[in-house]
């Protein structure tokens, strides 16, 4: 069997046309990143908001000589952390599945190209930021 490579097609010898090229991850992991934009502005918002904060619970909150506590951050901080774990396992999952798991089991065959795909999961963040340079 030959193989033969025009641009990012490329055509077996059994007259079966196999798609590659490093477009397909980028693009699939450009798309994976809309919904890992969920754990990613919780951690954002936890880095940011929860935790330069000088105090860690209500009590504290009413301590006199505190520059930096702000109650509503207090109260929204424990459901914040809940959904950046739950989001982010979910999230973890999937691209543990699109870019590890399919691209082994395929091998060769349709994009499966185990360092391609790993390469462009550097990808993830780019909605991410993309959405952080427009704000």
């Amino acid at each position: 069997m030959t193989v033969t490579v025009v641009g990012t097609d490329v055509r077996t010898g059994g007259g079966r046309r196999v798609r590659g090229g490093l477009w397909w991850p980028a693009l699939v992991n450009l798309l994976l990143g809309v919904p890992a934009m969920v754990p990613l502005f919780l951690a954002r918002w936890l880095l940011v908001e929860y935790l330069p904060m000088d105090c860690r619970t209500v009590a504290e909150a009413t301590r006199p000589g505190l520059t930096h506590c702000n109650y509503s951050t207090l109260d929204h901080a424990d459901g914040v952390m809940f959904l950046l774990a739950v989001s982010g396992l979910l999230v973890l999952v999937l691209v543990a599945v699109v870019d590890v798991l399919l691209p082994l089991r395929r091998g060769g065959r349709a994009g499966g190209r185990l360092g391609w795909w790993l390469g462009a999961a550097g990808l993830l963040p780019v909605p991410f930021a993309t959405a952080l340079a427009l704000a």
